[in-house]
């Protein structure tokens, strides 16, 4: 799985509006937070408030915040909600793609993955994460040997 810079911008802010919540917080103050680009993180905050992730408020005193208490949203959501579906092949689900002869079995490998990244990430709550307390599913996968080991 690749997460987009989009992704990992949304994470960000949602951890940011997360560790606020219910204050509103401003784009800027977001952006100056984690040193992300403000216009980009007002597109990314457009995305997250179309999803449901967020919401705003206009005028001198308005800004961001998150629509439901951080122990409800969980990092699927927000990446979902900036990416669209979490795993992709070639534009389809990946129940929706077909193969002949000796690839036949690979729709199984790609449902797999999807199921095998929805276990963490749909999970995994905005709590969770600033917390440091995960699942011990979570934390289970971080103890692997080789998980923090390029490939």
């Amino acid at each position: 799985m690749q997460i987009s810079a989009r992704g990992d911008y949304a994470v960000r802010a949602a951890l940011i509006l997360a560790a606020a919540y219910p204050t509103l917080m401003s784009t800027q103050a977001i952006a100056a937070e984690q040193d992300m680009p403000r216009k980009f993180l007002e597109a990314v905050l457009a995305d997250l408030r179309r999803g449901g992730v967020v919401r705003a408020q206009r005028g001198a005193e308005g800004g961001y915040t998150l629509a439901q208490p951080p122990r409800d949203v969980t990092i699927g959501m927000v990446l979902r909600a900036v990416d669209g579906p979490l795993a992709g092949v070639r534009g389809l689900r990946p129940e929706e793609t077909r193969y002949d002869g000796a690839a036949e079995n690979l729709p199984r490998v790609w449902v797999a993955v999807r199921a095998a990244v929805r276990e963490v990430v749909d999970e995994v709550s905005l709590t969770e994460v600033l917390s440091g307390r995960m699942s011990a599913q979570v934390r289970k996968l971080t103890l692997k040997p080789d998980a923090w080991e390029s490939r």
